[in-house]
């Protein structure tokens, strides 16, 4: 599953392509060729292992596949393409954009809106399907290079001791150049996945010939009676089915990069078409041939184009996993915007390309758990089983946001939305059940991850409410300190100082220590409060309002979306504000943990921890060091 990336610095860049692919100053086609490299880079890569690895589990795993298990998988796999992805995806929830853009993050803000913030559970179902992301992200750059590599067993089994190093060397370089940026090569994605997708379905064209009854697996009865009479093999079997539509979450993640029809006409204009193809070849080979179950996707092509393909291949799991990376670093920003996760710091990689951004601590933390995932699982086959459960998961929790959008923000009838979204929520259940059998066998591992993040973001939310509620108990208002400030003998110092603030009306702490300890007021002061609104992006015009309050003081506002980089400087230069003559005023919060305050103490230990790892709020906001003065204050939580 990738998300993509598809943020922007600021409302004031190219506008973003709207749901024809239009505004954004790149041609609708150049949309649609881009969307084939970003947003089905990962789905793309299925083939290599989804159908090896579900007849493998219907046959236990030593056994040749029999015609019924071939054609009942096949058609599973075609029909899991049809309805999960085209019907539920492509058709319905890219519907539920936000002001154009998709993804969970996106999702949440949307249903919170339609719920009037009043939604609690929805917080915490995007934290959960925030936390399987994190997941599955984790999996998909191991499992998809060493599904690649593998390949090279076949040409001689003399490369299988080089597989799991050769891994290893290209996930370490792919992770090495992040900082660098991928506007450059982005260029090239599309291109070299529109290929993959052509070689892919000319291999499959060129096999169906082998057995030409295998179309017969667009009749769903194939995959139900195989389901029926193949009891627990058979929900093994859906679990490892499921594998091949991992990544159909990016169509709706990567709509606000590339507009909702440039994704559609990709799908059907190239991507469906290729992978229907080339399932039905590899099905019909193994009709034909089933001792070539070992790896039927490179075996559908000559032993002289192998090596090629191999090369390929990883090429291809290369770009996708550059999109499920740079999709980490894309969701990281949201979730931190939305108050789910503690700041850290974010770099720009490219002045004209959207999304391009890098998270230092973010790249290194996933470069390490994808390189201890690699060396303890060692294949493909054994990350398989631990693959599904994040995807399924991610996508139930995306079924039942869509719910609460289509019911309460489209306003449809409960009863229409019930027949719409709960076959597909069913489905998916079915298909979570079927993954949760192999929990045992690696299914552990992304939950055991996302139940970790889930608490830390449960954690930090939780924790993030107890401060502002100290600080506002503390607080004086604004009102009361303004007039005591201006009529009482406080020295003036000449300069505007902007005193940093998360709840307006109250007066600042850094304000408050700066009169009581230095005995000066500036001249000129804005109390300045970050707003996060439930919007992507904030337009130009009203992204900064002042209000004045005396001669001396005045509120500003900054308002930015859950997708941009927050550039206080920047904001505040384009709204009329010199910012060679603004200093900055912050609070450093000192925390000791207290078990009086609403949290338990190991609650308020790993707060404290995450705090402290958080990135600083100068660096944050884009504060130059400067010009930045910081305050302690003492908080027990």
């Amino acid at each position: 599953m990738s998300l993509g990336s598809a943020t922007e610095f600021s409302a004031a860049q190219d506008p973003l392509p709207d749901e024809t692919g239009h505004g954004s100053g790149t041609g609708f086609w150049a949309l649609t060729l881009g969307s084939v490299g970003v947003v089905y880079g990962d789905i793309g890569t299925s083939p290599l292992y989804a159908l090896k690895e579900s007849l493998h589990a219907a046959a236990g795993g030593s056994h040749a596949p029999t015609r019924e298990m071939v054609f009942g998988v096949v058609s599973l796999i075609l029909w899991a393409l049809i309805l999960i992805v085209t019907i539920k995806y492509v058709l319905i929830v890219m519907r539920a954009d936000n002001d154009g853009e998709g993804g969970t993050p996106s999702l949440v803000a949307l249903a919170q809106r339609a719920l009037g913030r009043s939604g609690g559970a929805v917080v915490g179902l995007g934290m959960v399907g925030i936390a399987l992301f994190y997941g599955d992200a984790i999996i998909t750059p191991a499992i998809s290079v060493l599904s690649a590599v593998e390949g090279l067993k076949l040409a001689t089994p003399a490369f299988e001791p080089y597989v799991l190093p050769l891994s290893l060397a290209i996930l370490i370089g792919l992770f090495a150049v992040q900082s660098h940026g991928t506007a450059r090569v982005a260029i090239v994605f599309g291109p070299l996945t529109a290929f993959w997708f052509l070689v892919m379905a000319l291999g499959g064209l060129s096999h169906i010939a082998d057995e030409p009854g295998i179309v017969a697996a667009f009749n769903p009865a194939h995959g139900i009676d195989f389901l029926l009479g193949h009891g627990t093999a058979g929900l093994l079997a859906l679990g490892a089915v499921f594998l091949a539509v991992t990544g159909a979450e990016a169509l709706y993640a990567d709509m606000g990069h590339f507009g909702r029809t440039p994704i559609r006409t990709a799908w059907f204009g190239l991507v469906l078409p290729a992978l229907v193809l080339n399932y039905l070849g590899q099905g019909a080979m193994l009709l034909a041939h089933p001792e070539r179950i070992e790896n039927p996707f490179f075996l559908l092509y000559p032993s002289w184009a192998l090596l090629p393909m191999v090369l390929l291949a990883t090429v291809a799991t290369i770009i996708a996993s550059q999109a499920v990376i740079t999709g980490t670093f894309s969701i990281t920003q949201q979730a931190m915007q939305l108050g789910l996760l503690p700041r850290m710091r974010v770099q720009r990689t490219s002045e004209t390309e959207k999304g391009q951004i890098y998270i230092p601590r973010v790249n290194w933390w996933l470069l390490i758990a994808v390189v201890l995932l690699a060396i303890l699982f060692k294949s493909s086959s054994a990350l398989a089983a631990a693959y599904g459960i994040a995807v399924t998961g991610d996508m139930v929790i995306t079924a039942s946001l869509v719910f609460v959008v289509a019911w309460r923000y489209w306003r449809w009838p409960a009863a229409v939305v019930g027949l719409v979204i709960a076959p597909f929520l069913l489905i998916e259940l079915v298909f979570l059940s079927a993954n949760a059998l192999k929990l045992l066998h690696g299914g552990w591992v992304p939950l055991t991850i996302g139940a970790g993040l889930v608490v830390a973001m449960w954690t930090w939310r939780r924790g993030s409410a107890l401060i502002v509620a100290e600080i506002h108990r503390r607080r004086v208002p604004l009102s009361n300190f303004t007039r005591m400030a201006e009529s009482g003998s406080v020295l003036r110092a000449p300069g505007t100082a902007v005193f940093l603030t998360g709840t307006p009306g109250d007066t600042p702490g850094a304000l408050m220590h700066n009169v009581k300890h230095n005995h000066v007021l500036h001249a000129r002061n804005f109390i300045l409060h970050v707003v996060t609104d439930d919007l992507p992006r904030v337009q130009s015009a009203g992204r900064v309002t002042v209000k004045p309050l005396s001669n001396v003081f005045s509120c500003v506002t900054v308002r930015f979306g859950f997708m941009e980089l927050p550039d206080l400087p920047r904001a505040l230069a384009g709204a009329g504000f010199d910012p060679d003559t603004l200093s900055y005023f912050l609070t450093r919060r000192v925390l000791v943990a207290s078990p009086e305050t609403g949290m338990s103490v190991w609650q308020d230990r790993l707060y404290i921890a995450m705090a402290r790892a958080a990135t600083d709020a100068s660096r944050y906001f884009c504060i130059p060091a400067d010009r930045a003065v910081e305050i302690g204050a003492r908080f027990d939580i």
